[in-house]
C-alpha cells in the first residue's frame, strides 16, 4: 500500500512542478570569485591607467608617534585579506625603523587601490611610474617574496 501513496504522490508532484530543462550553458560564464595570479583575477583588478594617482589628506601637525600609529592600523585595516596580511606583517616588521621620509612615502602608498598594492608587491604588476624608484616598494616586494619561509599570521593591533 505504501509503493501506491509514494508512486501516486510522485504523479502527483509531477504534475503539480513540471521538470525543469538543464540548460548545458554555464550559470555564470566566469568565476564570480577568481583567485590571486589568474588571467581572470588580474584583468578584474586593473586600475585604469587614465585615473589620476590619490591625492594624500593633509595632516598637519601629526606627530611621528601617531604617524606610525595610524598607518599601523591602515595597513591592518584593507579590505582585502591579502593585503591585510601583506600589509600588516610588513608594518610590524619595518614601521620601527623607518625614518619620517620613508613613513610619509608608505602613507601615500597605502593610499593606493589595494590589488594594485599587492600586485606591485608581489611582482604581478610592474609598477607605475611614481613608484618605480621608491625604496618602501621594494622594501615590501622583498617582504612579500618570504624567502626566509616564514608563517606569517595577522598581527595583534
Amino acid at each position: 500500500m505504501s509503493a501506491f501513496l509514494s508512486a501516486r504522490r510522485l504523479a502527483l508532484l509531477a504534475t503539480r512542478c513540471p521538470r525543469r530543462t538543464l540548460s548545458t550553458t554555464p550559470r555564470w560564464s566566469a568565476d564570480p570569485w577568481p583567485l590571486p595570479h589568474t588571467a581572470q583575477h588580474l584583468s578584474n583588478t586593473q586600475t585604469p591607467s587614465d585615473i589620476p594617482p590619490p591625492t594624500p589628506i593633509p595632516r598637519p601637525g601629526e606627530s611621528e608617534e601617531t604617524l606610525r600609529a595610524r598607518l599601523v592600523y591602515q595597513s591592518r585595516k584593507r579590505g582585502t585579506l591579502e593585503s591585510d596580511l601583506l600589509l600588516s606583517t610588513f608594518a610590524r616588521d619595518h614601521l620601527g625603523k623607518m625614518d619620517e621620509t620613508e613613513l610619509k612615502e608608505y602613507d601615500k602608498l597605502l593610499d593606493e587601490p589595494d590589488w594594485d598594492i599587492y600586485y606591485w608587491a608581489t611582482e604581478g604588476r610592474s609598477p607605475p611610474e611614481r613608484w618605480a624608484k621608491s625604496s618602501v616598494l621594494e622594501k615590501l616586494t622583498i617582504h612579500a617574496k618570504n624567502e626566509g619561509k616564514v608563517v606569517r599570521r595577522m598581527p595583534p593591533l
